[in-house]
């Protein structure tokens, strides 16, 4: 594979390295000249370059009057509830009321069934008192029947004289003697058991009859209230079935103007929080930016006067094991934004500012990034791998080995970017998008001397 690489004068060769033609950075500079080559790229930044802040699209921001006709909504939401359930908490106790009254209804209807079945027993009993005494009755007059039927096939009505002188014998005379007592007992008596007995059958058979027609309309009462109080406790279920479904629906509305009223308040919360963070991204821009140009007066001061320049602090390439990749002005730190993670340090500096490798390694990946635009994965020999970001052309393709600060590709302004800028990332567990740490630590940590952030 071939990869276009800038046309650019002979530069030294890194030793050791058989084949090795690519570009590295100067091991030594005139004083004079560097710090011409900083003021100029200082003035060049403040000038033309634009602050490279991934600031991400501002949240919603809920007016006060829609935080306002929420709060509104959501009170009479919960007023509306509190007074569905006080309807409700009446409906209850009303059915509790009927359901008492219903259950005394339905006793009241078994006391009338019991009572008329007691009248029941008593009319039967009454009426077998009456076959008893029919029975008797029936009895007595078969006795005079048989009496009066001897009498008359004896001969004539006899007197208890003549029909005692007529007996054939004192064995006779006396079981005459007998009857006659017994008939002149017994006749009387049975007459009268007849009378009384009529007179029990018609008392008997009216109090029977009385005692059930009581009973009878007792039931008949009892069993209409009962079914009263059933109609009035069917009817008090259901309203009270009704208002509780109301109650329910109101409590719903409720819920869900307090899920409105809480996103909107939220939504207002993540606005300042946003507000608050882009103030502080810019107070930091701007004292970066004072401290550039505090910087660049320095040089220049330093340039008049005949004197050297250290480069400042975020010159690219470099001699060492680890360098710098590019030349720019720290503009955006690693950590925390709005919400998610910015994983590298953003190096703002004009549109083709080179970009160097940061560490000795393999290319494992270049071309489209998401967001980055235009990337390049960088496998170190220590097994870490950096990201360079939103650049505007690579020289250097997959597969490549490259050297520590080794030209690589150029800045650029491709993806998700608000102004010409490096993005570098670095991931020391050798994963391509995971493993994120603050490169700037980790550079100080192999000797490179780089301050911020």
């Amino acid at each position: 594979m071939f990869h276009r690489r800038p046309s650019r004068p002979a530069t030294p060769t890194v030793p050791g390295r058989p084949g090795s033609g690519r570009p590295v950075a100067a091991r030594t500079a005139h004083p004079a000249r560097t710090a011409l080559v900083a003021l100029v790229t200082g003035v060049t930044l403040l000038g033309t370059a634009a602050p490279a802040l991934a600031v991400p699209p501002p949240p919603p921001n809920p007016t006060d009057t829609q935080l306002g006709d929420a709060r509104a909504e959501q009170e009479a939401a919960a007023a509306e509830v509190g007074r569905i359930a006080a309807l409700v908490a009446g409906a209850e106790a009303e059915l509790v009321r009927v359901g008492h009254l219903a259950e005394a209804a339905g006793t009241a209807y078994l006391q009338a069934e019991e009572a008329l079945l007691a009248a029941q027993e008593a009319a039967d009993r009454a009426a077998a008192e009456l076959q008893e005494a029919a029975v008797a009755v029936a009895a007595a007059q078969s006795r005079i029947a048989d009496f009066s039927r001897d009498s008359y096939m004896q001969g004539s009505q006899l007197s208890t004289s003549a029909a005692l002188l007529d007996s054939a014998g004192p064995g006779e005379l006396i079981q005459r003697a007998a009857m006659l007592d017994y008939v002149a007992d017994n006749q009387l008596d049975v007459l009268s058991e007849l009378e009384v007995a009529k007179v029990a059958q018609a008392n008997a058979d009216s109090v029977a009859r009385a005692a059930r027609d009581e009973m009878a309309a007792a039931e008949d009462a009892a069993e209409a209230n009962k079914a009263e109080a059933d109609r009035q406790l069917a009817a008090q279920q259901g309203a009270y079935e009704q208002v509780s479904v109301q109650k329910a629906g109101y409590e719903a509305q409720l819920q869900e103007a307090q899920v409105q009223l809480l996103e909107l308040q939220g939504a207002r919360n993540a606005h300042e929080l946003w507000e608050a963070q882009r103030r502080a991204e810019e107070q930091a821009v701007a004292r970066a930016a004072q401290e550039a140009a505090a910087r660049v007066a320095q040089e220049a001061a330093s340039v008049r006067s005949g004197g050297g320049s250290s480069g400042g602090e975020a010159a690219g390439g470099g001699s060492g094991a680890y360098v710098f990749p590019t030349s720019g002005r720290i503009s955006s730190c690693f950590g925390m934004r709005w919400g998610a993670l910015h994983g590298g340090v953003d190096v703002a500096a004009p549109i083709g500012t080179p970009i160097y490798a940061a560490a000795a390694g393999t290319v494992v990946r270049s071309g489209p990034a998401t967001g980055f635009g235009q990337a390049l994965y960088i496998r170190g020999t220590d097994g870490a791998v950096t990201v360079y970001g939103h650049i505007n052309e690579e020289f250097v393709g997959t597969g490549d080995r490259v050297g520590a600060g080794e030209l690589i590709a150029e800045v650029g302004n491709r993806g998700q970017s608000t102004g010409p800028h490096l993005h570098f990332e670095v991931h020391p567990n050798g994963q391509l998008h995971s493993g994120h740490v603050n490169p700037m630590p980790w550079l100080r940590a192999r000797g490179v001397g780089v301050a911020g952030c």
